[in-house]
């Protein structure tokens, strides 16, 4: 995958408001692109899209941040940072680059809270910085109860199935790797979570197989959970509605009718199907004891 290095003119995104679902006030994305090629991303089609292929480097992304978080923090606006909310924060490239630590040693530096939402295991690299954070992070008034951490780490699933995961995630460690990660990090004392997002329809949706994951995320140390639909967006060759119909055609082509009647033409499913997945993970969460979302 191409690599490019760019100088990026802002890094520091301010939201319009909270993110109800992970509490971000902010988010921070080192890099653009994302060399896990999740055949569902939704970034590739949505609004928060390009047309660029391949990974681009903000070389001068740490830089942007200390600027930018130096005059939030003098204000005394602080909230919540989603690092990498539109690209995965730990691709291989960052063994290289590093700018999603440098990010967080300046997130520490000012005293921000972070959210990392990730697939990879190179999260465990971080570990030290990610504790600090915990510690010392400044929390708006109304985050100081619930979640009422520093840091928080959600780690991102539409399977638990190595062989679906191969397909639809094929660059991605493996689900097994990333439940191992997030026990290792829970074990070090951080909030960590799993995001079910998006779960997949007639692959993953079922009662049986949400009870799996349900059960296997409080077994790997998960305090909460997030559980979400698919979603696709798009027309062009390289749009996530458009590989993923491909994907389907070529490993499970009985499902491409069910889709398109599912989805009728829209980038989700009706609102009966969400309400009904929504309501089926609350139930399985309570049965396992594990919160659903992060208040």
């Amino acid at each position: 995958m191409k690599v490019t290095e760019i100088r990026a003119k802002s890094i520091l995104n301010r939201h319009k408001k909270r993110d109800d679902w992970f509490l971000d006030d902010y988010s921070a994305n080192p890099y653009g692109g994302c060399s896990f090629n999740c055949v569902y991303c939704y970034i590739r089609g949505s609004k928060y899209g390009t047309d660029k292929q391949g990974i681009s480097v903000k070389v001068n992304g740490p830089e942007l941040l200390r600027k930018q978080l130096k005059r939030r923090a003098e204000r005394g606006e602080y909230g919540i940072i989603a690092l990498g909310s539109a690209t995965e924060p730990y691709m291989p490239i960052e063994e290289k680059y590093g700018l999603t630590r440098k990010s967080l040693e300046i997130i520490l530096e000012f005293r921000f809270p972070v959210e990392v939402g990730t697939k990879s295991t190179l999260i465990l690299r971080d570990l030290d910085l990610l504790k600090e954070i915990d510690r010392n992070a400044c929390l708006p008034e109304d985050l100081k109860r619930k979640p009422g951490r520093g840091a928080i780490v959600i780690f991102s699933f539409s399977t638990l199935n190595a062989d679906l995961a191969g397909i639809f995630e094929p660059g991605a460690p493996e689900p097994e790797e990333r439940l191992e990660t997030m026990k290792k990090c829970s074990e070090a004392g951080l909030l960590a979570g799993a995001a079910f997002i998006p779960i997949l329809p007639f692959l993953s949706d079922s009662e049986e197989t949400l009870d799996e994951m349900m059960g296997k995320a409080r077994d790997y140390g998960a305090r909460f959970v997030f559980v979400g639909g698919l979603t696709l967006f798009g027309n062009k060759p390289s749009d996530c509605r458009m590989t993923y119909f491909r994907t389907l055609e070529r490993h499970f082509p009985e499902l491409v009718p069910p889709y398109k009647r599912l989805f009728l033409g829209s980038f989700a499913p009706p609102r009966t199907y969400q309400r009904e997945l929504e309501k089926r993970a609350r139930e399985l969460a309570s049965k396992y004891g594990l919160q659903y979302g992060l208040t």
